[in-house]
């Protein structure tokens, strides 16, 4: 039996009167969101490590061979795999995954918002909370991955000299228009992971922007591809760079994108959602991670060029040092160190981190892009902590600019100096 509706504008635990389990009450709202069409996403969270190693799991609907379905995306730390559910089999499986592998689920519907606690040593717990204004997604089943910007981004592609004013791409910025694709494609990938409502007022800052070619398109895909009011704001040191950006923005009225003059470690910034930080050079990307960690973002994207820092500290411990010996081998190992480094510091600030291709490397050299999505508390796990001063101690890095990330602990947090 279906529990009475609570107050839909009120939060909080529901009625101890509702017949049935906490799992149970929230498995009959699975149930009737599916059958009202009301359900939007569900996301089963706090998985028991020792069962599965999967970090999260979200659910949505969509239309496969003209019929309705789930299609559930399953996560890993490093990789993604999907299963598809037919509506009156999911909620047996949902049922399934909470009495084992997940101790937590949220259920989000057009009405509604449910959320489930299972902890360990505490009773189960069910609570309401009144839906932000969202609609129920489309449900199609493959999203179009972006290989081309829709004809709304003409205005600004033209502006900023990459196509004709039909459109097409000038043979000579064909590299740049591939980059933009490609970075369109891994963004909207990223902001579906973070897991934002419809219409979240989000606050991304592009740090080191350059001429902005990526902010504008990081805008364009979060205001006219996916309408999220987002204010956009690209950071940059070359003032002539910040001028003709913002007359572009003014220009093409492009509400909610800004360009202010600054470098990574010094701009003024606002509490974020979101920072990017591409290309930054040496240190600078360290300066964009602990920018954002401390703007309290939750999404990071940094793409790492010029690894200098620890290069001149590596020594060449066995079994490596035959590798070692050869200039450009010992170069790329300490790429690869530095950017593995800044991944376990990352895991270590709460954030699941990715590594992804960013260009193909026949188009740029610097291909590499880390991506991490803040999940849990930060600076709780001493086993990464140790890993952090482990691979150091075997790689013989003394001094990391992330280093003072290490003396944090849960509730700590140093003064980034940003306007509130």
């Amino acid at each position: 039996m279906t529990p009475p509706p609570a107050n839909p504008e009120a939060g909080g635990p529901l009625a101890s009167a509702s017949p049935g389990s906490p799992a149970d009450r929230f498995l009959d709202r699975v149930r009737d969101a599916l059958a009202e069409e009301t359900f939007v996403r569900l996301v089963l969270s706090r998985p028991d490590p020792a069962l599965t190693p999967l970090v999260r799991t979200e659910a949505r609907p969509i239309q496969l061979r003209g019929e309705a379905a789930l299609s559930v995306t399953l996560r890993e730390p490093t990789r993604d795999s999907t299963r598809n559910f037919p509506p009156d089999a999911f909620p047996a499986w949902v049922a399934g995954e909470l009495a084992g592998r997940f101790r937590a689920a949220l259920l989000e519907t057009t009405r509604r918002d449910w959320q489930l606690s299972l902890a360990p040593g505490r009773p189960p717990r069910l609570v309401a909370h009144k839906a932000p204004p969202r609609p129920v997604p489309p449900a199609t089943h493959d999203r179009p991955r972006h290989r081309s910007l829709d004809t709304t981004a003409n205005d600004w592609l033209h502006a900023l000299g990459l196509t004709h004013a039909d459109g097409r791409v000038l043979p000579s910025r064909a590299d740049k228009h591939r980059q933009i694709l490609r970075y369109t494609e891994i963004l909207d990938h990223l902001v579906r992971d973070a897991g934002w409502h419809a219409g979240a007022p989000l606050r991304v800052a592009d740090m080191g922007c350059g001429r902005g070619y990526l902010t504008f398109a990081a805008w364009h895909l979060l205001r006219r591809q996916r309408a999220f009011p987002a204010e956009v704001l690209g950071v940059e040191a070359r003032p002539e760079l910040v001028h003709d950006a913002n007359a572009t923005a003014r220009r093409l009225d492009l509400t909610g994108l800004q360009f202010i003059e600054g470098d990574i470690a010094g701009a003024v910034l606002p509490p974020l959602d979101i920072l990017i930080a591409l290309h930054a050079c040496n240190t600078a990307t360290d300066d964009a991670i602990r920018r954002g960690i401390d703007l309290g973002a939750r999404l990071l994207i940094v793409s790492p060029c010029c690894h200098r820092e620890l290069r001149p500290q590596l020594g060449r411990p066995e079994p490596l040092a035959p590798i070692l010996r050869h200039g450009i081998m010992a170069e790329r190992f300490a790429e690869w160190a530095t950017d593995g480094l800044r991944a376990l510091f990352l895991e270590w600030a709460g954030y699941r981190v990715k590594a992804i291709e960013f260009v193909a490397s026949e188009h740029t050299p610097k291909n590499l892009l880390l991506a991490g999505v803040r999940q849990s508390t930060p600076f709780q796990e001493p086993a990464l902590r140790q890993q952090i001063l482990s691979l150091k101690t075997f790689l013989g890095v003394q001094n990391h600019a992330l280093d003072p990330l290490l003396a944090r602990a849960e509730g700590f947090r140093e003064d980034p100096g940003e306007a509130p």
